[in-house]
């Protein structure tokens, strides 16, 4: 007498579609469902990739297949597999607390008022104010000092104005 043979269970993995519009914008979907950026974060672009896919895989701990379908009509479809997880060694405790980050405040005029941006070395994005003023605020840990003496040069990049500030901070 045969032994019974178990059913096979489909594999099932999450779809994400991605389509690209001629403009650079990004459509996303996972399993026909929306995937919208983070609250004030800036629409998803071509350049958002990786953290469309870090999102869709909640940080790569799960497999994901993933169609491209750019505007031009031509597409293409690749699996995500997720990251290997590696054995955690406990940590010593510190004996002393981790110092607080320290912030510096970078600002300049001549930005188009709620306009995108680019705050440089690209730690982030702001946005400007109504009255076509930006504000960005660095943590100065993010910055590696440069040579002459501890200074670094931040740079604001109005994205429609094409206003550029560039400022010298010390951290």
């Amino acid at each position: 007498m045969r032994k019974p043979e178990p059913e096979s269970v489909p594999v099932s993995i999450p779809l994400v579609v991605l389509d690209v519009r001629e403009d650079g914008a990004v459509a996303v979907t996972i399993d026909g469902k929306q995937l919208a950026p983070e609250p004030f974060a800036p629409p998803w672009r071509r350049s958002s990739f990786g953290q469309i896919i870090d999102r869709a895989t909640n940080d790569r701990t799960t497999a994901v297949r993933v169609e491209v379908r750019e505007a031009d009509g031509t597409s293409f479809t690749d699996i995500i597999a997720p990251r290997r997880r590696r054995a955690t060694q406990p940590k010593p405790e510190a004996e002393n607390p981790a110092p607080l980050p320290v912030f510096l405040t970078v600002e300049g005029d001549g930005f188009v008022p709620g306009e995108d941006v680019a705050v440089a070395a690209i730690t982030g994005h702001t946005d400007a104010a109504g009255t076509g003023a930006a504000r960005a605020l660095i943590d100065a840990a993010q910055l590696s000092a440069d040579t002459s003496g501890g200074v670094v040069e931040v740079l604001l990049l109005g994205r429609v104005s094409g206003t550029v500030v560039v400022q010298r901070v010390a951290p």
